[in-house]
């Protein structure tokens, strides 16, 4: 079993930045996907960035892609977000999600193992 908690939510001002973190334990991997995805309620999951867990590969939102960017540290299990330039429509809860496969993927129902998420809020 794999169990992954996110940390380093909170609220910001448009314009600010934040990181978040995944800290995974329990089954070690050494392959994989790990993705970030958001959620706002009455609306559904959204896809934000994913890398791959050996070499490094990313994959970026349209909505995100110049602002976010994804990296892990393998010596440590978890995987960051840092989150730049927010705007308000950035507003979601976060989750941190990981794939046994080691394609990047797009598709949260790939994704096997889900954190418990971290509310990010930016104030206009």
């Amino acid at each position: 079993q794999v169990q992954l908690v996110e940390s380093g939510g909170g609220l910001v001002q448009a314009g600010g930045s934040l990181r978040l973190s995944c800290a995974a334990s329990g089954r070690t991997f050494s392959s994989g996907v790990m993705g970030w995805f958001r959620q706002v309620p009455g609306k559904e999951r959204e896809f934000v960035a994913a890398i791959k867990w050996n070499g490094g590969s990313t994959l970026y939102s349209d909505s995100v892609k110049g602002r976010f960017t994804i990296s892990r540290d393998r010596a440590k299990n978890t995987v960051y977000l840092q989150m730049n330039s927010l705007k308000p429509e950035d507003t979601a809860v976060y989750y941190c999600a990981r794939r046994l496969s080691v394609s990047l993927s797009t598709v949260g129902g790939e994704y096997e193992y889900w954190g418990q998420g971290t509310q990010v809020t930016v104030s206009s």
